[in-house]
């Protein structure tokens, strides 16, 4: 291991400004465990370093770690995977207590507390545990504690069965929004996206940057997820559009690269760089936008999506075609394009069934057909986020 003085740009890195102050870095189960069946202290205590490093600049640094469930196989003595969730709930509840003892004793080590927090989907698709966990989080970095977050295994089955939402490169985004983050690092094994799987095919060429994650670029995200991980680098761009959205630069880099934190804070190019899409979003719109409230749908027709895309207005009842799912006036919906993309989220001014009455007419119709009015839009453009 490195000692803090050494390593590829440790000193130049010193003398550089931090581009980056609040960070969200995402340890991955394959970077914690260098690739064995076991954490490795070893690669633990050179992330600590570099997490403590940046501490002493000022930096804010919060930790969405993966490898419970593999500090648990190892702790069990268990070598076969068995696939059935309580069996896997109990690897990540032996687990995370080894996992959480080995980030007190690294950080105890510069002098840092750490904090010990488990989320859940439902914990920040409310509006007001939303609000809780962001000041709770904040609260933690103004007194200069550490934040290890990850999703609470035993209750989130989800998350182990790998669905879209709740594997930890997208938990990792949803942070970044909630904490109003500058970057957010996801540290892999192959140190960024590539032409090809880089541990298949020798010519795999790295990508620096993706301004735009279009069908070629989901293309190459092929399923690379190993046994001991959950997210390949399908979820990472799931991530990287999501944390772009709102604002925060996203970079996906090699967890064993020296002192790869410290760069990645003070501007170095490395891995692949997704650059903010947009300035940064106020708190509301980020957790529209995380989708986890999402309650329906409404599919729009080709010219409101050109016009919510591109003069970016407000969704009117004469766009809409279709409605799927089940919501209240007030509640968070998604607004899907002719193709089936999903372009906004919002929230609603009318039902789903005042939606489906109202479709296709011209606003001054709806009180009309409905009896009441609540304004002319369907989705106001103040309360709507566009993907």
């Amino acid at each position: 291991m490195a000692k803090p003085d050494q390593g590829r740009g440790n000193t130049g890195d010193h003398a550089r400004p931090l581009r980056y102050r609040r960070i969200v870095a995402k340890f991955g189960t394959n970077v914690l465990t260098a690739g064995t069946d076991k954490l490795d202290v070893e690669v633990m205590s050179a992330l600590a370093g570099q997490v403590a490093r940046l501490h002493q600049r000022g930096a804010e640094v919060i930790i969405v770690t993966s490898g419970a469930i593999a500090a648990g196989r190892h702790r069990l003595g268990i070598r076969k995977d068995r696939k059935d969730m309580p069996f896997r709930q109990v690897l990540a509840a032996v687990g995370q207590s080894d996992l959480m003892q080995a980030y007190q004793e690294l950080f105890a080590r510069h002098g840092i507390t750490v904090a010990q927090t488990l989320l859940t989907r439902r914990d920040l698709a409310d509006r007001q545990g939303y609000l809780n966990a962001r000041n709770t989080l904040l609260a933690m970095l103004e007194l200069r504690v550490a934040p290890i977050i990850n999703e609470n295994d035993v209750v989130a089955i989800d998350e182990i069965e790998g669905a879209k939402i709740g594997d930890n490169d997208n938990l990792s985004a949803l942070v970044a929004n909630l904490v109003d983050a500058d970057l957010l690092v996801l540290l892999t094994d192959t140190g960024g996206l590539h032409t090809a799987d880089p541990r298949l095919d020798p010519a795999a060429e790295l990508i620096p940057r993706v301004d735009r994650i279009d069908a070629r670029i989901r293309a190459l995200a092929r399923d690379t997820s190993s046994e001991s991980g959950v997210g390949g680098m399908a979820t990472k761009l799931q991530a990287a559009k999501l944390a772009t959205a709102g604002g925060t630069d996203m970079i996906i880099a090699a967890g064993k690269e020296p002192e790869i934190l410290v760069r990645l804070a003070a501007g170095e190019t490395v891995g692949t760089l997704f650059p903010a899409a947009v300035d940064r979003m106020e708190s509301r719109k980020r957790w529209m936008l995380a989708g986890l409230s999402i309650k329906g749908s409404i599919i729009v027709d080709g010219g409101a999506a050109k016009v919510l895309r591109e003069d970016k207005r407000s969704l009117l009842p004469a766009g809409v075609r279709d409605v799927e799912g089940t919501f209240q006036r007030g509640q968070a919906v998604c607004v899907i394009d002719p193709e089936g993309n999903r372009i906004a989220c919002g929230i609603a001014n009318y039902s789903s069934e005042e939606v489906l009455r109202i479709r296709g007419l011209r606003t001054d119709k709806i009180e009309e057909v409905l009896g009441h009015h609540y304004g002319g839009e369907v989705l106001h453009r103040n309360n709507l986020v566009l993907l």
